[in-house]
């Protein structure tokens, strides 16, 4: 049965996957069925009848009648949803929230409803349908899954809210649950590092063939957490604990305690890897990994980098552009974050970058993007987002087809400038990346904050753990100096000019990192959608309590060049 059961699950992928590319041949005509087909299911709801979709007759008259919206916007509408009001956005009634931050201080409730969810969803089918097609043996073992807890309160409707990846992944079907290696209870888990704890025990207790979540992040966390807990892992591996007391949860406990039973050949396996190799480490537990699926690009990206180091030369392939508001790409390839837009789940409408702050700017569809222009994104859903502002910058990277295939680069506010020199985010990822290969530097993390009364950057600059900066450390700033002005002209032009000062780097105590995690946490904040920020616009004063050196830019530009071969 559970063989049938899987042939069924392929023969549905390799269906979708043909639907997808009859669909990128003509996307135009793809995008307009969506649409039409949206409004009209719609037309009934208060905001159908407020802008008239059962009169619209084109695209440009539904621009026409349906303003550009941020969630602020659409706020007071959803109000309306979660005090329990029917039919506000969409005829369908919504099956919960997803929560995430928003830009004041209320969190975004963004409305899941039946039609959206099952397009989600058909989404991860093609993502593994392909993934498999690529990579033989996929499913061979046992998967790990990383998602937030399902639902973390109730509205005043009684409707939940919460994480819609947990919701997927606690009701996916049983024959594709039994080879998750993580039960989803991990994810009720409360406590941070007892969660992780956990997760780390299920994970290892298994021959695992796929990871996928969306944030690399969390991957790096776990495996610093395995090969400091080698130990105590093994130990509760071999006599069926959980290795740990999940206080106050004895019924998460109780559930999760249920699920094991004595392994003492796999610890022996392990153990015999931790005395070998000295820690655990993912790559040599797992020798049957055939793939991680994770964000491969916006600022994350750099984190993904790190991953071989604990996983090994294992194929990474980006899960899509994903938010709280949906999921909006089919990656098809390995190691690029590029994918097939969501044809027929979403309606897509560009703006060229150059003209995101006019009050009038030109609004495009896919047919007009060009390889390589960078828009922002606006957004019509099966959630009742009509024209949504999501404050996204993408990129065309090329076709796929007829059809644009893009990527996420980066927020639209992830933008600083001191003197017109227009730095974002990515410039300081790509920065870092030089320098990484050219000076073997090796960073937990770092980030950029413009100081305005200077005239320079300030670089917050935590090393990995054992790497030592020692006899080459005033390199870093020229180094640092030097590539920003590689990747950005204005920035060269501007330095060239003295209107702008050389960077100055703060070496960051251990754990600077770490606990920029755990504020977020402890904020009420989900761990899984954490983002270290890469540009920030102010110092936070948490940060300098961690300053332990201040690196000025002593030795010229010429001396470092020459001493690092730049």
């Amino acid at each position: 049965m559970l063989k049938l059961l899987k042939y069924a699950h392929h023969l549905r992928g390799k269906f979708e996957n043909r639907s997808l590319a009859l669909a990128a041949a003509e996307p135009e005509k793809t995008q307009r069925r969506f649409l039409f087909d949206l409004l009209k299911k719609n037309a009934g709801s208060s905001f159908g009848r407020s802008h008239g979709f059962d009169r619209i007759v084109g695209e440009n008259d539904f621009r026409r009648r349906v303003p550009v919206r941020g969630y602020e916007d659409f706020r007071p509408f959803i109000d309306r949803i979660r005090s329990g009001e029917k039919g506000v956005l969409t005829e369908e009634e919504p099956l919960m929230f997803t929560l995430t931050s928003g830009t004041t201080d209320e969190p975004k409730y963004i409305p899941v409803t039946p039609s959206s969810q099952a397009f989600n969803a058909g989404l991860m089918r093609q993502w593994l349908y392909r993934a498999e097609c690529d990579h033989p043996g996929l499913t061979a073992r046992a998967s790990v899954g990383v998602v937030s807890r399902a639902v973390e309160g109730m509205t005043s409707a009684g409707v939940p809210y919460g994480s819609a990846s947990g919701l997927i992944y606690k009701n996916i079907p049983g024959f594709i649950r039994r080879a998750y290696a993580v039960p989803y209870a991990v994810s009720e888990i409360e406590d941070y590092d007892r969660r992780y704890f956990v997760l780390a025990r299920f994970a290892l207790a298994r021959r695992v063939s796929l990871i996928a979540t969306p944030n690399p992040g969390t991957l790096l966390r776990l495996a610093d957490v395995c090969a400091e807990n080698g130990e105590d892992l093994i130990r509760s591996i071999g006599d069926g604990t959980l290795g740990i007391e999940l206080k106050g949860q004895k019924e998460i406990a109780a559930e999760l305690s249920a699920m094991n039973a004595p392994d003492p050949e796999r610890a022996r396996q392990l153990e015999r890897i931790a005395k070998e190799k000295g820690f655990l480490r993912f790559a040599d537990c797992w020798p049957d990994l055939r793939l991680i699926g994770c964000w491969l690009g916006g600022s994350v990206g750099l984190q993904a980098g790190k991953l071989a180091r604990h996983f090994g030369p294992v194929p990474l392939r980006d899960l899509g552009y994903l938010a709280s508001e949906g999921s909006f790409t089919l990656p098809v390839e390995d190691r690029t974050s590029c994918g097939i837009p969501a044809l027929e789940s979403n309606y897509f409408e560009f703006v060229p970058e150059e003209e995101l702050d006019s009050p009038d700017p030109l609004t495009l569809d896919l047919g007009q993007l060009e390889k390589d222009g960078r828009y922002g994104i606006l957004l019509t859903t099966a959630a009742g987002l009509y024209r949504y502002r999501i404050n996204d910058i993408i990129e065309c990277t090329g076709f796929y087809v007829r059809t644009p295939l893009i990527r996420f680069l980066r927020k639209a506010g992830e933008m600083t400038s001191i003197t017109g020199e227009k730095m974002h985010a990515n410039h300081f990822v790509r920065a870092f990346e030089e320098i990484g290969r050219s000076l073997g530097l090796e960073a937990e993390q770092f980030r950029a904050v413009p100081d305005l009364l200077r005239n320079r950057y300030e670089i917050y600059l935590e090393l990995k753990k054992g790497f030592s900066a020692a006899g080459w450390k005033n390199l870093i700033p020229p180094a640092i100096d030097h590539q920003l002005q590689r990747v950005n002209i204005e920035y060269a032009g501007k330095r060239r000019s003295k209107r702008l000062q050389a960077p100055v780097v703060f070496l960051m105590k251990p754990g600077w990192a770490e606990a920029g995690l755990r504020r977020h946490v402890a904020a009420g904040k989900r761990d899984t959608q954490y983002k270290p920020p890469i540009l920030r616009q102010e110092t936070d004063p948490a940060d300098r309590e961690f300053v332990a050196e201040t690196i000025e830019m002593e030795i010229s530009r010429s001396a470092a060049a020459q001493a690092i071969g730049i």
